[in-house]
C-alpha cells in the first residue's frame, strides 16, 4: 500500500494535535493513508480517539507513539491483516452454508466471531509492548481540570452499550462496569468497539448496578452505532484555551450507482438494514465548526463490510487517505 512520497517543502516545526478518527469498516484503510502523511508532514498525537476500524488505527497509532516508534509503521501493520479471516467459519458451517449462517446469527448475534482480530491486532500491540490501558496512563497537568482519575488516558475507544442505551467510552468508563482500566486489554476494548451488528458476535458482560441501572448483563457492540465521529472528545470542558488543535479524519464517500437488491426474509432484511445504516454513516451532515478541523477521505463507495478487499482496492483506499492529508497540509 506504499504511496509515492510528497512534494518536496521546506522543514516545519514539529507540531502537535489531538487525532480523532471516524468507523467504517474496511474503508478505513483510508484513515492509515492520512495518518501517515500527517506524521510525515510534521504532526505528532497526544491523544487518539476512533469508534471501529477507527479505533483499529487509533489503538496502533497511541502504541506506537508511547514505544517511541514511527507511525510510518501504521501501514506495515495494516499490511499483515489477512482481511478474509475476519470471515473465517468452520468446516460445518461452510458446508450449511445460509442455514448455517442464520443458526450462528440466531445463537451468537452475530454471523462471525470476531476473534481474529484479537489474534491479530493483540500480537501486534505485544510486540509494540503496549497492551494494557495502564500503558498508556499520561501524566499531564495541564490538561481540562473537569477530567477525573480514570480520563487520563492518551487514547479513547468507543463503543455502544445496547442495553443500558448509551455510548461508552473506554478506558474512561471501565469503573461503571466493575473493571479497573489500567488493567484492561486495549484489545478487547477494541473488539467490543468493531462488534458490527449482526455481522460480528457483540462483547457481552456483567456489570455492577450504577444509577440509574441495575446489576447484570450488558451488550456492547460497534461504536459507530451511537458516536462514530467524536471530533469533540477532546474539548476542554474548564474554559481554559486549547493547547493544540483537534484534527479528525472522516471517511467520506461521493455519490455512486448502486445496483438494487431485494432481502429475502427476516435476517436478510436485518442484515440489509445494518448495510444501510453503515454505508451512509459517512454521508451525515458535519457541522462548518467541525469541517474546518476535519479531512475527508473518499472511500469510492467501498462498503464496510467487504472483507474481500483486492489488493488494488485496498491500495485504492490507501492512497485516498494520502491524497486527502496533502490537500489538507497544503493549507495548514
Amino acid at each position: 500500500m506504499t504511496a509515492p512520497p510528497p512534494a518536496a517543502s521546506p522543514a516545519r516545526e514539529p507540531r502537535v494535535a489531538d487525532l480523532v478518527l471516524e468507523g467504517g469498516g474496511v474503508k478505513g484503510i483510508g484513515l492509515a493513508g492520512a495518518i501517515t502523511r500527517l506524521a510525515a508532514g510534521g504532526w505528532s498525537f497526544k491523544r487518539v480517539a476512533g469508534s471501529s476500524a477507527g479505533a483499529i488505527a487509533a489503538a496502533l497509532v497511541a502504541a506506537l507513539d508511547r514505544a517511541g516508534r514511527p507511525l510510518a509503521e501504521l501501514e506495515q501493520n495494516l499490511q499483515s491483516i489477512d482481511f478474509p479471516k475476519f470471515m473465517a467459519k468452520s468446516p460445518l458451517r461452510r458446508i450449511l452454508g445460509p442455514v448455517g449462517d442464520a443458526e450462528h446469527l440466531l445463537l451468537h448475534m452475530g454471523i462471525y466471531d470476531g476473534d481474529y482480530l484479537i489474534e491479530w491486532l493483540g500480537g501486534v500491540l505485544a510486540e509494540i509492548g503496549v497492551e494494557h490501558f495502564g500503558d498508556l496512563r499520561v501524566d499531564d497537568p495541564g490538561a481540562d481540570a473537569n477530567l477525573g482519575a480514570d480520563q487520563h488516558y492518551s487514547l479513547i475507544v468507543t463503543t455502544s452499550d445496547i442495553s443500558r442505551g448509551k455510548s461508552v467510552r473506554l478506558p474512561w468508563d471501565y469503573r461503571e462496569y466493575g473493571h479497573d482500566p489500567d488493567r484492561q486489554r486495549i484489545v478487547d476494548a477494541v473488539r467490543a468497539s468493531m462488534s458490527i451488528p449482526f455481522f460480528f458476535e457483540p462483547v457481552r458482560l456483567r456489570a455492577p448496578a450504577v444509577k440509574p441501572y441495575a446489576a447484570g448483563p450488558v451488550t456492547w457492540v460497534d461504536g459507530g452505532l451511537l458516536d462514530n465521529f467524536p471530533v469533540d472528545i477532546f474539548d476542554r470542558t474548564d474554559n481554559a484555551p486549547s493547547r493544540w488543535p483537534t484534527i479528525g479524519i472522516k471517511l467520506s464517500a461521493k455519490q455512486a450507482s448502486v445496483p438494487p437488491s431485494s432481502p429475502d426474509g427476516a435476517i436478510g432484511e436485518a442484515v440489509a438494514c445494518l448495510h444501510t445504516l453503515l454505508d451512509n454513516a459517512d454521508r451525515t451532515y458535519v457541522t462548518p465548526a467541525r469541517a474546518q478541523r476535519t479531512i475527508f477521505v473518499d472511500n469510492h463507495g467501498i462498503s464496510a463490510t467487504k472483507f474481500g478487499l483486492s489488493a488494488a482496492e485496498q491500495q485504492e483506499l490507501f492512497d485516498s487517505g494520502t491524497s486527502a492529508a496533502d490537500a489538507w497540509l497544503a493549507t495548514h
